[in-house]
């Protein structure tokens, strides 16, 4: 029995619309969504203070060498300031640290209270604080961050998030409703439910492939359609 191939070519194009149509659109949304929106939006570098440079009085400092003794195993130091306040702060195997400036006696954690005050110094915004968790498991958002950090988030539409370090009180991400659903959207572009970072996956190169079949079927139709219509009108 020969082989239909103007049938079996346009039951396939046929098929694979319905599986890999969907797909096509989601690609095409998504992108869409991707490019419309500035990725400095996304980045939410609009929600958070650029850090001011001021000089230091170096007068009445601690000399670093006294906070390496004290912190053995140091890859970096580096003056800086906590809520106006100069503090050491060193890079050590266990993660960074902060020392007093004056002393270099080691600081402990961060408190609540003293993330709050960080936290609504480096945010721009005007709203109120709704909620601050020091959280040991990160969430969807923070994957790629090993925790733990302090949650602090703030009200509006935008649900504007801050993570900072407990330890330094330092800024580590920033995450708001317009970069979850650039997010989503990434997720579902790239086909990774999982991870959401890997751009090569099996699911995605079968998606491809099937679309570029599609593609190639549904110029094949086109192409075979003009000679029969010209013997039809013959």
């Amino acid at each position: 029995m020969a082989i239909r191939w103007p049938l079996l070519i346009r039951r396939t194009h046929k098929w694979l619309a319905l599986v890999v149509g969907i797909q096509a659109l989601l690609w095409t949304l998504t992108g869409f969504y991707m490019v419309a929106v500035h990725i400095d939006i996304i980045h939410g570098d609009n929600l958070v203070q650029s850090p001011l440079t001021q000089p230091f009085d170096l007068d009445g400092l601690a000399a670093p060498s006294k906070v390496v003794a004290v912190a053995p195993g140091v890859s970096e130091l580096r003056l800086q300031r906590l809520s106006g306040r100069p503090v050491w702060r060193a890079e050590t195997p266990d993660g960074a640290r902060l020392f007093d400036a004056r002393t270099a006696a080691p600081l402990p954690a961060l408190t609540e209270a003293e993330i709050r005050t960080q936290a609504r110094r480096i945010y721009t915004g005007d709203g109120k604080i709704v909620s601050v968790r020091l959280l040991t498991k990160a969430p969807q958002e923070m994957q790629s961050r090993k925790p733990p950090y302090w949650q602090v988030e703030f009200e509006g539409w935008n649900r504007p998030t801050l993570y900072l370090s407990p330890q330094t009180g330092e800024l580590i991400s920033r995450r708001h409703a317009l970069w979850r659903i650039f997010d989503l959207a990434w997720m579902l572009h790239i086909m990774d439910y999982d991870e959401r970072t890997d751009v090569n996956n099996p699911l995605l190169r079968v998606a491809t492939w099937s679309a570029f079949a599609m593609a190639l079927t549904g110029a094949w139709l086109l192409i075979w359609s003009f000679p029969r219509r010209k013997r039809k009108k013959a």
